[in-house]
């Protein structure tokens, strides 16, 4: 793993630790679709009626994101996307970035969260854009309870991206289908 892949994760993950404190400030309203771009649009998906959006602040490293919450399912997709550092330019399926990112993004999640499980690692790529995505799912206690996590990662030339989907312990069928609806964009 190149360290700069690994200092790349650590900035958005503690990117994500700040977000996650802003959950309690989202907005309460009925939303339409929602449409995400990230990576230049090599990284697109549409989430499903009621998400709202809360644009995050830019953290001091120049990490941008957006929160989205849905009040109904108790769910939430965070996306995050950042520069690497150093100037580091990776190809669209770089399978040594994504590799190492993924160990340094578990590595650090095991420390934040001690509860944290992973329960898988998977290797996929987009159709259509040939972009390489690596997906970790897990458990973990937050915000008072258990919860399913999904986070997937790419990186495309300097820049990298990071989607968080965050349920319910007890709705693994509609996190489930959250991510599959992604994933199939």
């Amino acid at each position: 793993m190149s360290l700069l892949s690994k200092k790349a994760v650590v900035l958005l993950v503690a990117a994500l630790a700040g977000f996650g404190a802003l959950h309690a400030q989202a907005a309460k309203k009925n939303a339409g679709t929602e449409k995400v771009s990230m990576l230049e649009g090599k990284f697109t998906f549409v989430l499903p009626k009621g998400f709202v959006a809360d644009p995050l602040p830019t953290s001091p490293s120049g990490t941008t994101g957006t929160m989205y919450t849905n009040e109904a399912t108790k769910t939430v997709v965070i996306t995050a996307e950042n520069k690497i550092p150093e100037g580091q330019h990776v190809k669209d399926n770089d399978g040594q970035f994504l590799d190492g990112s993924v160990a340094s993004f578990i590595e650090d999640q095991r420390k934040a969260l001690p509860d944290f499980n992973k329960l898988s690692e998977k290797s996929l790529t987009q159709k259509g854009t040939g972009l390489g995505l690596r997906q970790v799912d897990s458990t973990a206690t937050q915000g008072g309870g258990q919860t399913l996590n999904t986070t997937l990662m790419a990186g495309s030339g300097t820049k990298m991206a990071l989607v968080q989907v965050i349920s319910r312990a007890s709705d693994k069928k509609g996190h489930d289908a959250l991510v599959k609806t992604i994933l199939k964009d």
